[in-house]
């Protein structure tokens, strides 16, 4: 009998969770053949997400929970949950039941076929999402994958089914400014998508924030995964002084040859100094992504710090 482990990150979400336990209750009774665990970890919720994780930690053994002191992320309790589990299988998915529990009975399927990685790929996306966040999410997964170093899957979010032996490598990488869907592809091994219709949210608000933990996400699947950012600005930097060099020929060549022409110049002016104040802040921002990933990996602090756990050693 082989062990399904399920990491649920929960930050907030009180509303959702004891529709969420019903649905995974109904899963766990069509996988008679395997032991399940349910691994809730608690990203440090404001409300009363903990006491009701406790309270099925006291009545269901299968039920443990992980507690932070504080809020880490989801990448980071992504992370603390498939440190915990111990199953032969691990599938990763949000609480806000987005994501439909029974599609990992698909994922089970593929997994026992020989896949090590089985991740959901959407075919549409919620009603409920603005056309900004939809248009934005469909054109970054795409300069992801172009600017990366290995190949990230398109339209795919955390929810996946990852066999024992991808967890024990994801085990090993232990930077700070995680992007869990670039380690998962970064490890290898045979990956495989299946399709499926992301929902609305139950209940609740969503709790990444698009101009802030989803462009730290975005910026962190970026600069994880490639260099080529940086190889870019080189480009800018000899573009730019290429335009500078014409530029004065162009000068030079006019003061020469056309003296009686007068140009005042005002405009070519302030054009320069707002391209080229505008290149260099831009330049700037890139390096200091880089050099801030390096101050935080240099710190060498724990990833997360629990505060209470219930049904694990």
């Amino acid at each position: 009998m082989s062990t399904i482990s399920l990491v649920l990150p929960v930050y907030n979400e009180e509303e959702n969770l004891p529709k969420l336990f019903a649905e995974l209750q109904k899963l766990i009774a069509k996988l008679p053949n395997e032991e399940v665990e349910l691994i809730f970890v608690d990203d440090g919720s404001h409300d009363r997400s903990y006491e009701i994780l406790t309270g099925f930690a006291q009545q269901y053994p299968f039920v443990k929970t992980v507690s932070f002191s504080r809020n880490f992320g989801h990448q980071i309790a992504f992370t603390a949950g498939i440190d915990h589990a111990t199953g032969d299988a691990v599938i990763v998915l949000d609480s806000d039941l987005q994501d439909p529990p029974e599609v990992a009975l698909q994922m089970i399927e593929q997994w026992r076929g020989g896949a090590a990685v089985i991740y959901a790929k959407r075919r549409k996306r919620p009603e409920d999402e603005s056309w900004l966040k939809k248009t934005t999410a469909h054109w970054y997964y795409r300069i992801l994958n172009r600017l990366s170093d290995i190949p990230i899957p398109t339209d795919t979010g955390d929810f996946r089914l990852m066999d024992r032996k991808v967890v024990e490598e994801l085990k090993r990488c232990r930077e700070h400014s995680r992007y869990m869907r670039g380690l998962t592809s970064f490890v290898g091994f045979p990956q495989t998508a299946i399709f499926y219709d992301r929902h609305e949210r139950f209940a609740g608000k969503p709790k990444y924030k698009l101009f802030k933990q989803s462009l730290k996400l975005a910026l962190d699947g970026l600069t994880g995964f490639s260099a080529k950012p940086l190889r870019l600005i080189s480009y800018i930097g000899f573009v730019t002084a290429l335009l500078s060099f014409l530029g004065i020929i162009y000068a030079i060549f006019m003061k020469i040859f056309f003296p009686e022409i007068t140009v005042s110049g005002f405009t070519l002016t302030i054009i320069a100094i707002f391209f080229i104040g505008g290149m260099q802040m831009l330049i700037l921002g890139i390096i200091g992504e880089y050099i801030g990933r390096i101050y935080i990996e240099a710190q060498n602090r724990p990833l997360y710090i629990v505060k209470h756990k219930m049904n694990l050693d």
